[in-house]
């Protein structure tokens, strides 16, 4: 069986907030994805920080989500989900 991941690219959307700290710099965080968040010193180091932390939470889910599982024995399939 193929892996899914060799045979489509995943791409997601998510909404990056960004917020001027007090402090200076830069404070963002994704809305969908708790735990998502960082910071930086410029707008764009914030937000290259950010997409790094969302890679990581996202790698770091699938790893756990499979996690004891045969995954000889899995069915993994794309699923497009609409956010209203």
């Amino acid at each position: 069986m193929t892996s899914l991941s060799t045979t489509f690219e995943r791409m997601n959307t998510f909404t990056a907030v960004f917020q001027e700290a007090e402090e200076g710099g830069y404070i963002a965080f994704a809305a969908e994805l708790p735990g998502a968040n960082t910071q930086g010193e410029t707008l764009e180091e914030a937000r290259e920080n950010l997409r790094e932390a969302v890679e990581l939470i996202l790698d770091t889910n699938r790893r756990l989500a499979l996690k004891g599982l045969d995954t000889s024995r899995l069915i993994r399939e794309p699923m497009v989900v609409s956010a209203k």
